[in-house]
């Protein structure tokens, strides 16, 4: 297999967290024999001190010639001040806009060994597998017009969406459905906003297409909600920009960390890749930062870029095997004070990818 894979580490944690996640796939291809090439580029906050922009032109025509681009995180206070669009979140949203990729999966797992880290009960969560697909190139986020009118003390966004965008979006959801549970919840606030009743008809139709997928619809005030009570109800969960981009990090309280949710972002031109949390810049250069959404965003890599399963699979099995041996970062030993040993973000990095290769090792024998 081969692989061409653009990373671009960004600002604060992401350039820590992303080395280990390529380690683990380079680990992956000298054992597999595959033929992966990285290549590095800038993103964020970094390009616009060194080039003057978040999104260099570089930057992307190197992610239009990869097979995959992994992101590691972007943003930092010291550019607040910017316009939405010259702020190192205008480079993410730009490069999300060019590549093509309209839809989002976050998948959210309970581990057992972390329920302690949530402020759920275990009986709660444990066992929770949700796949989130979340719209990523419509609603507010890119919506026209918008405006902070200063000088009237007036700001605006327009939420937009057609049947079209829509309905790209719900058949991937049903598509994956078909490979889980069969189940989708379609979440939308279509008892307020004209846009969310496009988006519930639209959803209804792509249904008729998959008899063997129910569908249930929720509001997302009341899907906040059921997260946090009955998370194990849920198989896949489709959502438009915004409110997939509140309900995924809402999850993190389920995994016990943000720094547990991975991400793949399918359907364009070139899949993007890039754990949920943010660049954390309090903690940059620390090595507290937890690398293990990234280690599993690499695995999504491996799955719908590469087609390689049981490599993606072996990498999910493996970061579950890590901690139940007890080991952990900083933000995941909190109220695990005994019997759990504190790794930081390379010692962590370097235990996944050990018994990865013990993993891989095992079924080739």
């Amino acid at each position: 297999m081969k692989l061409r894979i653009l990373v671009t580490a960004g600002d604060g944690i992401g350039p820590e967290v992303t080395s280990e996640a390529v380690a683990v796939l380079k680990e992956i291809a000298a054992l597999g024999g595959h033929d992966f090439t990285f290549s590095e580029k800038r993103i964020g906050g970094v390009a616009i001190v060194a080039d003057g922009t978040p999104l260099p032109k570089d930057t992307l025509d190197a992610a239009l010639a990869s097979d995959a681009v992994l992101l590691g995180a972007v943003g930092g206070n010291e550019f607040n001040s910017l316009a939405p669009d010259k702020r190192p979140e205008g480079g993410l949203l730009a490069i999300r806009a060019a590549l093509g990729g309209f839809a989002n999966l976050r998948p959210c797992f309970s581990f057992k060994e972390l329920t302690v880290n949530s402020p759920l009960r275990q009986e709660v969560i444990e066992g929770t597998d949700i796949l989130f697909v979340r719209e990523l190139l419509g609603g507010a986020y890119f919506g026209r017009p918008r405006e902070w009118n200063k000088e009237k003390n007036v700001g605006h966004n327009t939420m937009v969406y057609s049947k079209d965008e829509v309905t790209r979006v719900a058949r991937v959801a049903f598509e994956l459905a078909q490979k889980r549970r069969k189940k989708v919840t379609s979440v939308d606030k279509a008892n307020v906003l004209e846009v969310s009743q496009l988006w519930r008809a639209a959803v209804t139709e792509v249904a008729k297409e998959f008899p063997d997928v129910a569908l249930e619809h929720q509001y997302i005030d009341a899907m906040a909600m059921h997260i946090m009570n009955r998370p194990r109800d849920f198989d896949v969960v489709v959502t438009e920009n915004l409110f997939g981009d509140i309900l995924t990090d809402e999850s993190g309280v389920i995994t016990g960390s943000l720094g547990m949710l991975p991400s793949a972002t399918i359907g364009g031109k070139v899949n993007l890749y890039e754990p949920v949390h943010g660049s954390a810049p309090d903690i940059a250069g620390k090595g507290l930062a937890n690398p293990l959404g990234a280690i599993l965003t690499g695995a999504l890599i491996l799955r719908h870029s590469g087609g390689l399963e049981a490599e993606a699979a072996a990498v999910e099995a493996s970061v579950r095997k890590v901690l139940e041996l007890g080991f952990r970062t900083t933000d995941l030993a909190r109220g695990q004070k005994q019997g759990v040993t504190v790794l930081s973000t390379t010692e962590m990095g370097t235990k996944v990818r050990d018994t990865v290769k013990e993993q891989l090792l095992a079924v080739s024998r």
